[in-house]
Parts: structure tokens; sequence; C-alpha cells
């Protein structure tokens, strides 16, 4: 077993060795490291963002002008012409298609719902042709039991290539587990270190899975094959198409690129784009374009024209089933806001703040995109003072807060009552000091975050009900999770993603729970966090526009909406 490294003594040297790409670290004490460790990931993420930022003024942060370059650079390579232009003779193709054939599913130990026969169904006319798609099916309906239905119809039809399947390293064993459990008679091989031999793994098995850092850390060994498909589970993740792991996803040739995420885009239509152009490359094969004639007339101006020609345009391309349309098979979901009023204390010191954070963000917002650190920083600060001042000062120990106390008398209660619940936070700080008070009052706790070395034990303990209370970090719990032993969803502070919170209250209300589940947001009155909420209803309007059909216009994160965070205090 792997010695835990004592990464805060040794910071310091870890970063200077991960800016030069350095494979091993030598320490002063002869300690002998290899830095492809799974604690480094977010480092060489840390450190692959801070490469792209240059100093300008004190006190701000600036983009440097060759943070544009990636999609560039796949360009001038030609994988972006030779990719649109086969995807445009395919699917030229289909003209005089009249209807898509319904193979049955053959290999499964479990039955697929309807919706899921006819995801199955376009799956598998989507790999006949030769194209790609994307699956954004609500969270929690078998998105991942539709792709292995169709992974193991494409082996049994004589596959020569396996399918590489790319997922957030918290979901990898969640594919395994899957594959074991719908589709056994699959051979299912994982890529978890740097070191294993991708073309050795292919050779033997009908499925590869692994994490983005390795695809972006090894997309050599990775394109330098064929695959029957490409897979890109929680597809967010390749989001930005001036990123290296988008880069890499690019690069891989496959037979069918399929992105498989519940939440096409989170803030804005360029991060749709992204998934198009890797699924669907001929659609649209040019950002710049795309802008000219999707963002600006639909997210910018609201054009209802503009906006049923994309919509239509992708439509065969783009598969969506929401929970209202599968809602006879999913138990009740029972949504409530918690208004938490702050203690006098409490209210002095978030109110003191503020006035000082509201200049200082007032004045940054001026020039947004120079200052968006600085601008953020600051936001994380009222969010964290909203909480608990103690995550900001801890000589304001003394002083409580009020949401740890209103979630202990709920859990009490419901735990009394032989429920089990979900707790998440997006700030471990906090989710530590909600530990702490559940533990002095006799609640016992499993805890989840990006630190956790043994994930699937903890989670299982969850599921035998060792502990009824299950404290999570939003960012390393928030996806790839099923966990129906719960039916009370509190979620502790809330942010202008929607799909965050929403897919952290699908952990629990999704195929396979039978109870009524219940959620609670906690909200902080007269604080920041009310006005994120009403900022996450206009974000989630953009997404209800575009991709469920209904709703009205809005635009991503932007100078005026942190401005309107501050109106009227």
């Amino acid at each position: 077993m792997t010695a835990p490294l004592p990464i805060d003594s040794v910071l310091p040297d870890v970063l200077a060795a991960l800016t030069r790409d350095d494979e091993f670290l030598v320490l002063p004490s002869g300690l002998y490291v290899a830095l492809d460790r799974p604690e480094f990931a977010r480092l060489h993420e840390v450190v692959a963002l801070a490469a792209q930022l240059r100093e300008a003024d004190a006190g701000r942060v600036s983009v440097g002008p060759m943070d544009l370059s990636v999609w560039a650079e796949l360009a001038e390579l030609g994988v972006v012409d030779s990719q649109a232009a086969t995807w445009v003779e395919r699917a030229t193709a289909l003209r005089d298609l009249t209807e898509i054939p319904q193979p049955e599913p053959i290999g499964l130990t479990t039955t697929l719902r309807p919706y899921q026969l006819e995801g199955f169904w376009w799956l598998a006319f989507l790999h006949e042709h030769g194209l790609g798609g994307i699956l954004a099916d609500d969270m929690g309906l078998g998105k991942t039991l539709q792709v292995l239905a169709l992974v193991q119809h494409a082996v049994l039809r004589g596959a020569d290539d396996p399918f590489l399947v790319v997922a957030p390293t918290s979901v990898i064993s969640a594919w395994r587990q899957q594959a074991l459990t719908h589709a056994p008679g699959l051979r299912v091989g994982v890529v978890s270190r740097r070191s294993d031999d991708v073309a050795a793994m292919a050779a033997s098995h009908d499925v590869i899975v692994t994490t983005y850092a390795l695809l972006r850390l090894e997309r050599d060994q990775f394109a330098a094959r064929h695959w029957s498909g490409l897979v890109l589970d929680e597809a967010q993740q390749v989001k930005n198409h001036q990123g290296k792991t988008y880069a890499a996803a690019r690069m891989i040739e496959a037979d069918v690129r399929l992105a498989v995420t519940g939440t096409p885009f989170e803030n804005g239509l360029m991060e749709l784009w992204s998934l198009l152009s890797i699924t669907a490359p001929g659609l649209y094969p040019s950002p710049r374009r795309f802008r000219d004639v999707v963002v600006g007339p639909v997210e910018k101006a609201g054009d209802q024209a503009a906006l049923d020609r994309f919509r239509k345009r992708i439509r065969p391309f783009l598969l969506r089933r929401t929970k209202d349309l599968v809602a006879a098979e999913l138990p009740p979901k029972q949504e409530q806001v918690l208004d938490v009023e702050l203690e006098a204390r409490h209210r002095k010191i978030y109110d003191t703040h503020l006035a000082k954070e509201r200049q200082k963000i007032l004045g940054l917002v001026e020039d947004f995109d120079r200052n968006r650190v600085a601008i953020f920083s600051a936001l994380t600060k009222l969010r964290q003072l909203a909480l608990d001042p103690a995550l900001v000062d801890p000589q304001h120990d003394h002083v409580g807060s009020a949401k740890i106390n209103v979630l202990a008398e709920h859990l009490a209660e419901i735990v009394a009552e032989g429920h089990q619940a979900l707790v998440f936070s997006t700030f471990t700080s906090f989710l530590a000091r909600v530990r702490e008070r559940l533990t002095a009052d006799g609640i016992p706790t499993v805890y989840l975050d990006g630190r956790t070395r043994d994930r699937e034990a903890v989670i299982e303990a969850f599921r035998r009900g060792d502990a009824p209370v299950f404290l999570i970090s939003l960012k390393a719990g928030g996806t790839g999770l099923t966990l129906t032993e719960a039916d009370y969803v509190f979620v502790l502070d809330p942010w202008w993603n929607p799909a965050a919170e929403a897919q952290a209250v699908d952990r629990a209300h999704r195929i396979g729970q039978d109870k009524h589940v219940h959620v609670y947001r906690l909200v902080a009155t007269d604080t920041i966090e009310e006005k994120v909420m009403a900022l996450k209803a206009r974000k989630a309007e953009l997404f209800a526009r575009v991709i469920d059909g209904g709703g009205a216009s809005a635009a991503g994160i932007s100078a005026d909406d942190i401005r309107g965070l501050f109106e009227d205090g």
C-alpha cells in the first residue's frame, strides 16, 4: 500500500517539478516520489492553468495572448478539416433514410425500459453510420446502461476494436460495476496509471475505461490506435475548447464519438459547441462561425427564429429525455428552501465584510475579464462568511453557525425516524465543522471528499447503514454515485451553476429509488446566497430554452450578473 505523502511540507518542490513536467521528484530526505500519483491530479490541472496566466498590474491577473491556441493548433494539424469532411460525407449518405432500425438488445442481464430501448436504437444507428451524438438524458435515467447496450451490440456484431470510455476518476469504478451488473460478458479493462500499456490492454478487452487526466497526459498512447467508439462520460469535462483535455479527445480516432452528460452546457452555448465539435464535427466546424450564427442571436439577442433553426439542426444528434417524461417510474421529489436567519454576532461580522467586499468588487468589475480571479476570490469569501464566520477567521469560532444548528435539528429528527440523508457542500472546511457537530450530537456520519482514499469502502458503509448521514463534497461526489438508500438531501450552500446542485440531488432521486425524496436547500437570508439563488434560476432558463424547448433568454455569467449580486445591499 502506498504511504501517504506529507504534501504540505513538500508542496513547493512538487509544484516546481510539475511546472518542469518532471516524471519523478527526489526530496532532500532521499524520498523518491513518482509525480503521476493520484494525489497530484488536481495539482497537474492547477499548474496547467497557472501556465496560462501572466502577471499584470499589482493585485490583478490577466490572460496571456497564447491562451486561444489549442483549437487553432488542431486546425493546423488538419484534425478539424478531416473530421468535418468525413462527418459530412457520412451524414449526407443518410438523406434518403426513412426510419431508424430497431435491433433487439442482446447479452444484457437487465431489461431496458422503453425510453432506454429507444436510446439504444439511436446509439446503434449512430454507430452503424459512423456518426456521433450527445446522449443528454436527465441525470439518473440510465445513460450508462444505454451505452453498455450499444457496446454489447457492437461486440456481438464483430467489432474489431474496443470502445474507449473516458470518465472522471470518481466514476471509473462505477463503470466497471455497471458493466459487471448489466453486461457481464463484456471484458472491461481500466487504465489507471501512466505506466499502463494502452495497446496491450486494448488487445484483450472490449472496453477500456480511463480518466480525463490520463487521456490528456497519455494522449499519444490513446491516439495511436483506432477505437470502435469514444465515450466521454460526464462530458462537461471537455466543455472548454481551448483546453488540452478537449484537444486530446479530438485526436482520438473512433468510428463513433459520444458525449454522455445530463448537462451539455452549464454556463453558455460555447460549451455545447465543444461537445458538438467532437461528436458532430461537420455541423458547426468553426467556433467563430458558431458565435456569429448561434451564440450572438440566441444567447445575447433572444432571437427565436435563430433558436428554432439551431434546435432543428442539432436534433438528430442530441437525444434528451427529462424526468418528467418518465415520472411514472420515479418516486415523488419534494424540494424546499429553508431560510436561515443569521444570529446577531454573525450578522454583524457578515455585514462588515460585505461593505468592504462590495466596494472592492464593484471597482474590479469594470474590467471583469482582467479581474476575474480577484472577483471570484472575494465572492468565495462572502459565501463562506454566510455559512460560518470561522471559515474565514478562526477567531470567530465561538460565534457558531445558524446553518449547522438548523441542519442538526432536522437530521436528529429524520435519523430518529430511520431515514438516511446526503449532505452536500462545496466547502470541505464547512463539512468538517458539520461533522464535528453531528458527532457531538451522537449522529454517526461517513465522509467523502477529493482526499478520500478508499471511496468504495466509504460508499458501501453508507449503503449498509453503518451511518445514517453521508457528508459529501459537491465536487468529489456530485456525480457518478448511486445512493438510493438516502431519501433526504441537504444542499448547504447554493452556487450559480444549477447543474451542480441537480447532479447532487440526483444521487438519491434516480432509477432504483422507491421512497419519496425530500430535498432541502439552506439559504442564509439577506446575504449573497439569496442573490445567487436568483442568478442560478436565470442561468437555468437558457438551458431550458435551448435543450428542453421552453423558458426565456439568459446568458452566461457576466459583469452585470456580478453587479446584480450587490444591488440593494
